[in-house]
């Protein structure tokens, strides 16, 4: 047995913000993915992902919800003859390594499933990421559904607001200087202590309004920009963004990328963002001219997400 393929996903704006329903937007990312197989004889990731379904099918069994309901059963039997989520996408990286695996049990467990061939009204993306939010909980603690949901219709998704998300497109890629790229911590982060620290910064009335005033205001005005095309723009707002989860998000930076984050700043040969829930794994990097980043950053792994 060899199920679907389903991606990782990159949220390229509005970390934090969606949780206070500010925008965001999420793209998908071919370059890493996971499916569902079956082995005789696990051993080592296979046998722990393995142990992991299992957990994952108690939990799903014991979810009091009317707005989905499981063949667990079958679930149940399909663990027992060895079925593992074989993927590449890392862990505590901020792509969506759950959140595939989510999408591949949905996809095939899901009894009146909701289906990527049907019309994907408001309504229906509404309801998926509620479902995706519940499933994905057992991984984080607190999930939005946005990296299942993303992973499942292997679309950009834009998010408005809690209640109005929808399907978008984006400009295609040009071959210019410009580019959206990873820049690997080599560090693991895990999302859970990442979005408690936010929780309990937000008991503070400062750090409201800032978030309120500047963060969802500059990742708004970036999602906007990205989504026209409008290059020069979109720069100029990414780094006013950068400036701000520098001053106010530091925790969720790893130690030694401060510096590296400044000298961005202060060079503007490139502007660095989480990517995720931050804590480690991935850091969102954007450059107008790419060559002069990755010459800025060579002693770090780069990635190119996407092209301007």
């Amino acid at each position: 047995m060899k199920g679907p393929l389903f991606y990782a996903k990159i949220l390229l704006f509005g970390e934090y913000g969606i949780i206070k329903d500010s925008k965001g937007l999420a793209i998908p990312f071919n370059s890493y993915k996971g499916a569902l197989k079956t082995a005789h004889n696990l051993s080592g990731e296979a046998e722990r992902s393995n142990n992991s379904l299992k957990e994952f099918c108690s939990y799903l069994n014991s979810l009091d919800t009317n707005i989905t309901s499981f063949n667990l059963e079958e679930f149940n039997n399909d663990i027992a003859s060895g079925m593992y989520f074989d993927s590449s996408i890392p862990q505590g990286y901020g792509i969506g390594s759950s959140g595939a695996l989510v999408a591949s049990i949905y996809d095939k467990y899901a009894s009146n499933k909701i289906t990527i061939l049907e019309n994907l009204t408001r309504d229906k993306l509404i309801q998926l990421k509620e479902i995706f939010s519940l499933m994905e909980s057992f991984f984080h603690g607190k999930s939005s559904g946005l990296d299942p949901l993303n992973s499942y219709l292997s679309l950009p998704i834009l998010i408005n607001s809690k209640e109005n998300i929808e399907a978008t497109g984006i400009p295609s890629q040009k071959e210019g200087k410009g580019a959206v790229f990873l820049l690997d911590s080599e560090q693991v982060g895990e999302t859970e202590p990442m979005v408690t620290l936010f929780m309990n910064k937000m008991k503070n009335e400062g750090f409201r309004t800032m978030l309120n005033n500047e963060f969802v205001t500059h990742t708004d005005a970036c999602i906007d920009d990205f989504l026209k095309g409008n290059v020069k723009s979109l720069f100029k707002n990414v780094k006013l963004l950068s400036k701000v989860v520098l001053a106010n998000f530091k925790p969720m930076i790893p130690n030694s990328f401060h510096k590296v984050w400044e000298n961005g700043l202060k060079t503007n040969d490139y502007y660095l963002k989480l990517c995720g829930s931050g804590g480690g794994g991935y850091i969102l990097g954007f450059a107008e001219d790419y060559e002069k980043a990755q010459h800025s950053l060579k002693d770090y792994k780069l990635e190119i997400v996407y092209r301007f």
